[in-house]
């Protein structure tokens, strides 16, 4: 199996897996990978099923918008394509709606880090990048404006983008920054949470 083939199947078994754990609701949310030095992104399809998505479903295509294999990208690849295009050590982009965290984007707020998880994983607090229409290239240029030291960030009245240098890093860190989310939000229902200072 080649490098290639062996990505897109890992990224329809994460994209299961986030389905199953809530990160992903419908069809909603979207995974890529980018190959640097081929400069080939692969990514996850539009409106399809995350239970039915298969390997030959992934998207191929480069970030200018070329396609190269199936016609059918993420509505949000401009996202990806614009993080990758200003990180150049990003190589895996994971976008959520998971509810607790996209509950703070929509409140236009930060996630603070009051979990000593949020420096080791996420560079400390999860910052709220500025509003932009859903699809277009300002999502992915005012989430890269705030990325630089960050494992992710929110995506303001939107969802969520967690990054790394690999899905597993990316997929993990959407994993503490839902987690984050909810403890703050539980925490706020019973007292005033402490952000913890830098480590």
């Amino acid at each position: 199996m080649s490098r290639k083939d062996e990505l897109k199947k890992e990224i329809c078994e994460k994209s299961l897996q986030a389905f199953h754990a809530g990160l992903f609701a419908g069809t909603s949310g979207n995974m890529s990978v980018y190959l640097r030095d081929e400069g080939i992104m692969l990514i996850t399809p539009t409106s399809v099923r995350y239970e039915t998505m298969r390997p030959e479903d992934i998207v191929e295509m480069k970030p200018d918008g070329t396609l190269l294999k199936n016609d059918n990208p993420s509505s949000e690849w401009r996202l990806h394509a614009e993080i990758y295009r200003a990180n150049e050590d990003v190589s895996a982009v994971f976008h959520t709606h998971s509810p607790h965290a996209t509950a703070f984007a929509v409140n236009r707020m930060d996630i603070p880090a009051t979990l000593i998880e949020a420096y080791f994983f996420l560079g400390g607090s999860v910052p709220c990048a500025e509003y932009a229409t859903p699809g277009t290239p300002e999502v992915g240029i005012y989430a890269a404006k705030v990325l630089p030291g960050k494992g992710g960030c929110l995506l303001a009245n939107h969802g969520v983008v967690a990054v790394g240098s690999d899905l597993s890093q990316a997929y993990i860190r959407a994993e503490y920054i839902e987690d984050a989310a909810k403890i703050c939000i539980m925490a706020r229902q019973i007292g005033t949470p402490v952000e913890l200072e830098h480590l």
